[in-house]
């Protein structure tokens, strides 16, 4: 009987929903487990409106010819079962598409965990957010990420929206983060940014000994997407490739 009750619990607990873009993140959306952060498994409505070249086309022909990244027989079926709609309803796999027709494609979505360490808010102004992100954490909604985000965790569980980021860091680094309240205000301070007058510092850990005098780095950063890695001065013998970069490194 235990065993069935860890089940019925587990499977409560990992209850699908159904979500539009105008459903923000809550708090009870997360689960926590072993230091790490879940999200409740959900459906989120993708939206298009129909385009003129998409009229007198059948609903699953649609998917199937622009969104050719699931097979065939998964539009059938996510028509039959209301997973595809047209003006919020339910049609038949032979539906003729009109042109501006709002069409809504509910996608399972089961985001990858992150830290279950919380996003501290340092300092609350009227028009700004200073905050600390723990690593694993994207700043924003991406990719496979939209609940567990710096932005909808503050969401959540502060109820601080809408934010503006100032400026990100990288999912895997910690650190301070600046939030407008609005949109001018974010914009004041990119302009801050771009014009020098602010400067970040970077704290990292290394292996070995480092050295005790200032060492200055200035090399060319290369990203290669598809191997997903950067690489630091790598040339194609008649140019530098990726972007100029120049740092300072003090012990």
């Amino acid at each position: 009987m235990k065993r069935k009750r860890g089940d019925e619990e587990r499977k409560e607990e990992m209850e699908i929903v159904w979500q539009t873009p105008a459903d923000p993140p809550e708090a009870q959306d997360y689960i926590f487990r072993h230091g790490r952060r879940y999200v409740r498994p959900y459906y989120f409505e993708f939206i298009s409106h129909g385009k003129n070249r998409w009229a007198g086309k059948t609903i699953v022909d649609l998917f199937a010819q622009e969104f050719k990244g699931r097979p065939y027989d998964y539009y059938v079926s996510a028509v039959k079962c209301g997973r595809i709609q047209v003006e919020g309803k339910m049609v038949p796999i032979s539906y003729p598409v009109k042109s501006s027709q709002k069409i809504s494609h509910f996608v399972h979505r089961h985001e990858p965990p992150v830290t279950a360490n919380g996003v501290s808010v340092l300092q609350e102004e009227p028009d700004v957010v200073t905050v600390c992100k723990p690593a694993s954490v994207p700043v924003h909604p991406c990719g496979q990420y939209r609940k567990n985000t710096v932005v909808g965790i503050l969401e959540a569980e502060h109820g601080l929206a809408p934010l503006f980021p100032v400026h990100r860091l990288d999912r895997l680094v910690s650190g301070l983060l600046i939030f407008a309240r609005s949109a001018s205000r974010a914009d004041l301070f990119r302009q801050q940014i771009e014009g020098g007058m602010v400067r970040k510092q970077y704290i990292a850990k290394v292996i070995g000994e480092f050295p005790e005098k200032e060492q200055l780095v200035d090399v060319n950063i290369n990203y290669n997407a598809r191997e997903g890695r950067s690489t630091a001065g790598v040339s194609n013998l008649t140019q530098l490739l990726g972007q100029s970069n120049c740092s300072f490194y003090i012990e």
